[in-house]
């Protein structure tokens, strides 16, 4: 399954001091993480996406500025099925970016998209009206009732003003659990702490949280 990070801070940092330590961790994971990357950040009031179907260790990172807020996916595929640039998160309608890590079994939902990740974005976006985390809470809720078997659904939503996590796992803590960190206005959300670093708190299981 895939790997994920959010950072927030109220001033710039450097794209690509956050995505050097978070591919080396991709590259280390236990799950090959190598079928594609994407990365969204916020550029004034707009959004900019980028996608590679290269490894995200393999690309060239320091071709990224500087932002106040960042998304970011390094793909495992279910199965090493539908390994193409267009199934790489985040996924957007324009408005919100969407990031997702998981594996549910026996999903009964009705929603549209290519994989199961991009259907589960369009079924949190139905009950949007203005509310991310009330939204979030909501669908996810429903996703978890109507799901057989829910290995693990760890998401981030954001629309730049609003970013909400929901995190649920029911196997293997070390891989699912998520990690976060704040240092010196930044915050950062990660699938696992970054390499060699140190002081990071688990999240606990079954949460949902504005960021």
């Amino acid at each position: 399954m895939c790997r994920i990070l959010y950072a927030r801070a109220d001033a710039d940092f450097a794209i690509a001091d956050l995505l050097a330590p978070f591919a080396e961790l991709s590259r280390r994971s236990s799950e090959f993480q190598g079928h594609g990357w994407g990365c969204a950040w916020r550029q004034g009031e707009c959004w900019q996406q980028y996608h590679d179907i290269r490894p995200i260790w393999e690309d060239d990172l320091a071709q990224f500025g500087n932002t106040q807020l960042l998304l970011v996916h390094a793909r495992s595929a279910f199965r090493d099925e539908g390994i193409v640039v267009e199934n790489n998160m985040p996924f957007s309608d324009g408005e919100s970016i969407f990031i997702f890590n998981g594996e549910l079994r026996g999903v009964r939902i009705q929603s549209e998209g290519r994989i199961g990740a991009e259907k589960i974005y369009n079924y949190i976006r139905r009950f949007d009206q203005g509310d991310k985390y009330a939204a979030t809470v909501r669908a996810v809720g429903i996703i978890r009732k109507r799901s057989a078997y829910v290995r693990a659904m760890n998401l981030i939503l954001s629309d730049g003003r609003q970013s909400v996590l929901s995190t649920s796992y029911g196997e293997n803590p070390e891989y699912f659990q998520m990690h976060q960190k704040h240092d010196h206005g930044l915050h950062l959300v990660c699938s696992e702490p970054f390499p060699g670093d140190r002081d990071w708190t688990r999240i606990e299981n079954n949460t949902t949280i504005a960021l």
